[in-house]
């Protein structure tokens, strides 16, 4: 994924609501950007960190500035805006990246399934079972903590995420494949864990998906103000 227009480099003045961003330009001019992260963000939001924003012009758009990326100190780029997680997965499986993945011909993107739900992409062939496809933006990696080059999901407590993990693992007793697919949107990590400290629930759910059949892979990025490119896939320690 290529970013359609060149991404504006500022600095984050804070983070709030969840939803917005206030942005410092090197002009000094200050502008409000959206931040398509509902999570916690933690250790990419502090003041004065890199942020990298998108520009659209939609008449529609009340905010008409994206943020996309920060830059950490040690000069690396984390994407941080979770519409991104989806179509990359999409790109990553067309193109054969991600090898798990291989060999349906059709994928369909949002399809309602379980309960009031809907799977990310639906993998189907004539010839096997469908592959429901649940992917997870990650982002998270603490220096400071227990494993400091882990990529961990999650970054907050997420209720939804353990709801889909056990829609998945009905879809998998009905005799369909299940994958979930961890995205980390960036490349200075060497495995993945579950950040059972932030939410134990979320981890019981996912271990016990897995008893089931749910399966589990986690794919790499590589991040730059051009775009984002699924890389390596990164070894799992659950």
């Amino acid at each position: 994924m290529r970013f359609a227009t060149p991404l504006i480099e500022g600095r984050l003045i804070r983070r709030y609501k969840r939803f917005l961003a206030d942005i410092a330009l090197p002009d000094g001019t200050e502008i409000t950007a959206h931040c398509a992260n509902p999570g916690g963000m933690i250790g990419l939001n502090m003041p004065g960190i890199g942020a990298y924003l998108s520009y659209h012009d939609k008449p529609s758009r009340k905010l008409k500035h994206s943020l996309e990326l920060v830059r950490l100190d040690d000069g690396t780029f984390v994407g941080i805006n979770t519409s991104h997680p989806n179509g990359l997965v999409e790109e990553a499986i067309r193109d054969g990246t991600i090898a798990e993945l291989a060999g349906y011909p059709s994928l369909r993107r949002e399809v309602r399934y379980g309960k009031n739900s809907r799977i990310d992409i639906l993998l189907e062939s004539p010839d096997r079972p469908p592959c429901y496809v649940e992917v997870k933006n990650v982002h998270l990696t603490r220096p400071d903590g227990p494993h400091p080059t882990a990529a961990e999901f999650p970054d907050a407590v997420t209720a939804r995420g353990a709801k889909h993990l056990r829609e998945m693992t009905d879809m998998v007793a009905d005799g369909a494949r299940a994958v979930m697919v961890y995205l980390v949107q960036r490349s200075d990590n060497d495995h993945f864990r579950i950040a059972a400290d932030i939410d134990p629930a979320y981890d019981n759910a996912l271990r016990q998906a897995r008893a089931n059949g749910v399966e589990a892979v986690c794919y790499a990025c590589q991040v730059s103000p051009a775009g984002i490119t699924v890389e390596r896939q990164l070894p799992l320690m659950l």
